[in-house]
């Protein structure tokens, strides 16, 4: 179901979650009417089975309860619909790509992902991601497995195609539902490892600026920090070893907005480093002579993006309500230009 006040295009760049929250409250002065009927009115390209559905699996809250199909609104009611901007299940093409998994049961997945594999299709990528190696899985594991089958397994959040590390995926629409709410709530604890530009004054912090997209250069996003554009974000950030020129930090986010993480950290003087977007891929602290000028370069040539990996994923199991707890270790690229960096300042 789709929000009547999203603009597709754009939300789904908006988030790193996918699912969005739409909250209405029912006029003083509206007649009893059945919900799917009155969501219907309220929701544009829903129909009745859609909606149906949504609350058949508990996308849809009255008054922060669940409800049945034939509940009728009444004055005063909070109706709250979770909508996604998921791909499309039709649109995704099983291929046979290697896939990095963590963990896996009858619920969920647990994946690995590495650098420079994009989540979803999209614009520009309509094939070769993530997903589409998950579908062609699924099928492996179950040849009779059709597309309204292959519906019921979903993303309910995603990372940026240069950026390595854990991410959940939903076998079964129950635990869509229960994750959805879960990342909508910010309940989900999610820890990355960055190497970013410069020395730090303190050994920790937290970053709080909207972020959305720039006014001006559309593709990209921008920290909004009066608020004023974009959605609320908050990064809370820890020093973990610093390199005079470079620190690794890691950053545990409450929200997920899209490139929140290399946003956040632009804000505040400290690019990601080899972040060819922010900024982060030239030299920002340190000299430009010619020996760390070689220095630097080789060490973008060992990784060969921003340098952010998403390294801790936690979340209440949606089936036995147990806390679980991932961890992936740092990718070669990051392992190598860490040491590298280490080195060079243990060298001076």
């Amino acid at each position: 179901m789709k929000n009547e006040e999203m603009n597709l295009e754009e939300e789904q760049t908006e988030s790193e979650e996918l699912y969005e929250k739409l909250v209405i409250i029912i006029d003083k002065g509206q007649d009893p009417l059945r919900i799917d009927k009155f969501l219907m009115s309220r929701i544009e390209g829903a129909t009745r089975n859609k909606i149906q559905q949504a609350i058949d699996d508990e996308m849809v809250l009255v008054n922060d309860k669940t409800i049945k199909n034939n509940y009728k609104v009444k004055p005063a009611d909070k109706v709250v619909v979770f909508t996604s901007h998921a791909p499309e299940s039709s649109d995704i093409v099983p291929e046979n790509i290697p896939l990095n998994i963590a963990y896996e049961d009858d619920a969920i997945l647990i994946i690995n992902k590495p650098a420079g594999m994009v989540v979803h299709p999209g614009s520009g990528n309509p094939g070769g991601t993530l997903v589409n190696g998950v579908a062609y899985y699924l099928k492996q594991q179950n040849p009779v497995l059709d597309e309204n089958e292959l519906s019921r397994f979903g993303l309910v959040h995603r990372i940026d195609k240069n950026t390595s590390g854990l991410l959940v995926m939903a076998k079964n629409q129950k635990a869509m539902t229960d994750l959805a709410k879960q990342f909508f709530n910010h309940t989900v604890h999610r820890r990355y490892m960055a190497l970013v530009w410069g020395d730090f004054d303190k050994d920790e912090g937290t970053i709080v600026a909207h972020v959305g997209r720039h006014q001006r250069f559309r593709k990209t996003f921008t920290a909004y920090p009066d608020g004023d554009h974009g959605k609320d974000a908050i990064t809370h950030y820890k020093v973990l070893e610093r390199f005079n020129y470079v620190t690794l930090v890691e950053c545990r986010l409450e929200t997920g907005r899209t490139h929140q993480i290399r946003v956040h950290m632009q804000l505040i003087g400290h690019p990601l480093f080899n972040d060819d977007t922010y900024g982060g891929d030239k030299i920002v602290k340190g000299t430009v002579f010619t020996r760390y000028k070689q220095f630097v370069e080789n060490c973008f040539e060992l990784c060969q993006r921003q340098a952010l990996h998403a390294k801790e994923l936690g979340f209440v199991h949606p089936v036995t309500r147990k806390p679980v707890h991932f961890e992936s270790e740092l990718p070669g690229d990051m392992q190598a230009v860490i040491e590298k960096w280490r080195k060079y300042i243990i060298a001076k």
